[in-house]
């Protein structure tokens, strides 16, 4: 089974000094930054996935700020593949499916922000175009919400979207540590 590892909005608009500062962002990166470390050295391909706002009213991931830029932390190479998505979906009217059929791809590992809305939405597709899906929760991260009027807490948001995730026995994806991901 051939894997990718596909890195999802990890953009500069999430950090403290962006438009739209998520729960421990840094936390966040700095595993996604291990795990990136880890597939350049073992040759397995890499995917950055960017979101650029296209959306009226849109307040963050503007076309041509800094803040829609990928973060340092996890900068790609020449050699890596960017891929510019619209929606939360990061197969939805994006290359992303015809470019993992094109190297064989049959597994990915997800890294990301945010967990219960851009990661969720493309893990769920994942699944649905046959994939065996990893997430590495601990390099992903989200922001508060609210719910019948109460605000819900990131971390409690994050969760549950994780525990979600593996629902039915794993059916969406296996969601591991970055710590456990780098053991083998």
């Amino acid at each position: 089974m051939k894997r990718a590892l596909v890195l999802i909005d990890l953009q500069n608009d999430y950090f403290e000094t962006g438009t739209h500062t998520l729960h421990y962002p840094d936390a966040a990166v700095q595993n996604a930054q291990k795990v990136l470390e880890h597939a350049r050295d073992n040759h397995i391909p890499v995917i950055h996935v960017q979101h650029i706002a296209t959306n009226e009213g849109a307040d963050f991931f503007l076309p041509g700020t800094a803040g829609a830029a990928i973060h340092e932390a996890v900068q790609p190479l020449a050699e890596e593949k960017v891929i510019v998505k619209h929606y939360p979906n990061s197969f939805r009217e994006t290359s992303l499916q015809d470019y993992l059929k094109n190297i064989s791809i049959s597994e990915l590992i997800l890294c990301g922000m945010m967990t219960d809305v851009c990661v969720a939405a493309t893990v769920r597709a994942a699944m649905d175009l046959g994939y065996t899906t990893t997430v590495l929760g601990d390099a992903c991260t989200t922001e508060d919400r609210e719910l019948y009027g109460e605000k819900v807490a990131a971390e409690t948001v994050h969760q549950s979207c994780l525990a979600g995730l593996t629902a039915l026995g794993n059916l969406y994806a296996t969601v591991k540590t970055t710590q456990d991901f780098l053991k083998g």
